[in-house]
């Protein structure tokens, strides 16, 4: 929106072309973001506060978590405002990419809410069934899938990236759509199941938030992409400001999330940005490097498979407690300690994946 109007202020002052320019307005991004959520946190917190919507938290858990019970929950609802609001004002409308995934925030955001609801409101300790859960998921991802694949028009938009592999880049085709599939319920599951500890889902989120900004931008560049041997997508030069709109509502967010947390981002939040962060992987054609900057993300959730799959065949479990941070919390890690080295770990997968841009 701001770019529409500075293209117009442009012919007659010169000075507004520089709102044209996409550092500035990835800068701008996160800026506007961090600005919106600082400012709207506390009026969030005091709302949810009114309206009892209070985190219920396991009794079977650790035990420190039991103080928690009651803080209001459903900030998600802040996080994707923002990120939703700040991409209308800094992204160009006519990019198909950025309304891709400002749509799928919006719809898992919506799944999210529903079992927030039904949690936090109507006290059903399942929320939505996961069946109903998984099957709105399937149907938004596949409608993304069939919407990026039918807008596709060159062999870059479906090229197979593999890390270390320069010379292959095969063309998947429609193939991009089971991978999209894949990719957006199990990111977004992903992260759902990571966001256990106070501040350890947004600050893993906003760091491959961080990667991807770096990949879009270098994607969109045509230079850059030949010298690093990736798809050129022009495309994805305003998936940088997406980015780094996550980045600033993520970092606002933290502000009041941190430890202790004084509000939950809950479904409506983790289920939107791991489809997030899934569906940006996609559209810079990096599916594989989002493997490998989120790779607690992948952790949390083998650690869940594993211990459900050991207790189901043997009848043992494998972990003290999954997902993996709550593994380490009953272990005698302190909260603050696992968010931490959580967040150091996927700083370095997040500087090994950049790595292996140019590692072909």
């Amino acid at each position: 929106m701001i770019v529409m109007l500075s293209d117009w202020l442009t012919s007659y002052v010169d000075a507004f072309r520089v709102f044209g320019y996409l550092t500035f307005r990835a800068v701008m991004a996160l800026f506007t973001a961090l600005a919106l959520s600082l400012l709207l946190g506390p009026r969030v917190i005091r709302y949810l506060q009114i309206l009892h919507f209070g985190q219920p938290v396991r009794d079977d858990g650790p035990q420190t978590h039991l103080k928690k019970q009651g803080t209001p929950t459903m900030g998600g609802i802040l996080i994707i405002g923002t990120i939703v609001i700040t991409g209308l004002l800094w992204c160009r409308l006519d990019n198909v990419y950025v309304w891709y995934v400002l749509l799928t925030l919006v719809c898992y955001a919506a799944i999210g809410f529903t079992d927030d609801y039904l949690k936090v409101v109507r006290h059903d300790p399942h929320g939505l069934r996961a069946k109903y859960k998984y099957f709105w998921q399937s149907v938004v991802a596949l409608g993304i899938a069939c919407a990026i694949y039918g807008s596709a028009q060159r062999p870059a938009e479906t090229t197979l990236v593999v890390p270390f592999f320069k010379d292959f880049m095969p063309n998947i085709g429609f193939l991009i759509i089971p991978l999209c599939y894949f990719v957006l319920t199990g990111s977004s599951n992903a992260v759902n199941l990571t966001d256990g500890l106070d501040g350890l889902a947004i600050i893993t989120t906003i760091t491959v938030a961080a990667g991807l900004a770096i990949v879009a931008w270098a994607t969109s560049n045509v230079n850059i992409a030949e010298y690093l041997y990736i798809p050129y997508l022009p495309k994805a030069s305003e998936l940088t400001m997406v980015c780094t709109a996550i980045i600033g509502a993520g970092l606002g967010f933290l502000w009041y999330n941190t430890y202790p947390a004084e509000i939950f981002m809950g479904d409506v939040g983790s289920l939107a940005l791991g489809a997030g962060l899934g569906v940006i992987s996609v559209l810079v054609r990096e599916e594989f490097l989002l493997f490998i900057m989120g790779g607690i993300f992948v952790s949390e959730t083998l650690s869940v498979i594993l211990q459900v799959g050991s207790y189901k065949l043997r009848g043992r479990r494998i972990f003290r407690m999954a997902p993996l941070h709550h593994h380490f919390e009953k272990g005698g890690w302190p909260e603050p300690r696992v968010m931490a080295r959580f967040w150091i770990i996927t700083l370095v997968l997040v500087l090994i994946g950049l790595i292996t841009l140019k590692l072909r």
